[in-house]
């Protein structure tokens, strides 16, 4: 019998390796062009000009259409409230100057892209809570909370800003916008979840709220028998959309994931050839290699098949 989501959603419903951005069709092109229309008189967007390029790609847009199942009206509230977000953090300039050490440590308490993508070209990231042991979740409560929110927009400006583009500047013509994750719960107590609820559940409601449909599939793995009672708590952290994308794979998830990733991007731990582990650096694939060379360190951008440094 396959393992189930307390949701009732089978093993059996994660979607092999189809789980890609296509292309879009007429509708939501006219849904893209009266979003642009909407947010360009409220003063949200400009479009490209012949010096300059559009305040925002059409990648960036779509994903908060998807969110709001192109209602072009939500979409733009969502939009809306984001950018307010960005002005009162001040996110473009955090990300600018964020020291790089510091951010190069700070993905120890987070999901880590593990430098490979699946099938449809999306990086694969993994998040290993037993790695957040006693000692680092003292690490990481000694960290002032505003700090640690810090931390979390840095990274997932990372992911948008660097990730994300490299990874579609690879697949192109077909746009990458999200990330496939596995979530590994091997030797989680249910103490140590509880204490790292407040962390999780902050980095989940911001991500939802300001960089929608950034996460895919996100496959469950090693899930404890305590699951159903954390799952009470995770749920209502996602929106419905969300929900839907979270399988549960159990203690043997490797023939699923062989659905989703090639078995030489697998990390061992999870039935794959890769020799790569959480606490690692991203191992880079051939093609990955050949686009930027080495995993840059702190905060980059990759531009036009470019890596470009930012000078805080």
């Amino acid at each position: 019998m396959p393992d189930t989501l307390p949701n009732g959603t089978p093993e059996e419903s994660v979607p092999p390796a189809a789980i890609i951005s296509t292309p879009v069709s007429d509708d939501r092109a006219q849904s893209l062009e009266a979003f642009k229309a909407k947010l360009r008189n409220a003063g949200l967007y400009q479009p490209a000009s012949n010096d300059t390029a559009a305040s925002h790609d059409d990648i960036t847009l779509l994903r908060f259409l998807r969110a709001r199942r192109y209602d072009v009206d939500k979409a733009q509230k969502q939009f809306s409230d984001t950018e307010a977000w960005r002005k009162q953090h001040n996110v473009d300039e955090l990300f600018r100057t964020f020291e790089a050490n510091e951010m190069e440590s700070a993905r120890r308490f987070y999901p880590r892209w593990t430098g490979r993508r699946d099938k449809a070209g999306l990086p694969v990231y993994v998040y290993r809570l037993a790695s957040l042991d006693a000692p680092l979740r003292k690490e990481l409560e000694s960290v002032p909370s505003d700090r640690r929110y810090q931390r979390i927009v840095v990274l997932y400006e990372a992911m948008t800003r660097f990730v994300l583009p490299l990874c579609s500047h690879l697949a192109a013509p077909t746009p990458v916008s999200s990330v496939t994750t596995i979530i590994d719960l091997e030797q989680v107590s249910l103490s140590a979840m509880w204490s790292l609820r407040s962390h999780l559940q902050v980095a989940s409601t911001m991500a939802t709220a300001n960089y929608p449909e950034t996460l895919s599939t996100i496959a469950i793995v090693n899930s404890p028998s305590f699951f159903p009672t954390i799952w009470n708590w995770i749920k209502t952290w996602f929106d419905e959309g969300t929900r839907n994308k979270i399988h549960i794979l159990g203690k043997d998830p490797g023939p699923t994931l062989r659905l989703l990733i090639d078995e030489r991007d697998i990390p061992q731990s999870y039935g794959g050839q890769l020799p790569w582990k959480f606490e690692d650096d991203p191992d880079l694939d051939d093609a990955i290699k050949k686009a930027i060379g080495e995993m840059p360190k702190g905060p980059v951008l990759f531009v036009d098949g470019s890596t470009v440094k930012i000078l805080g």
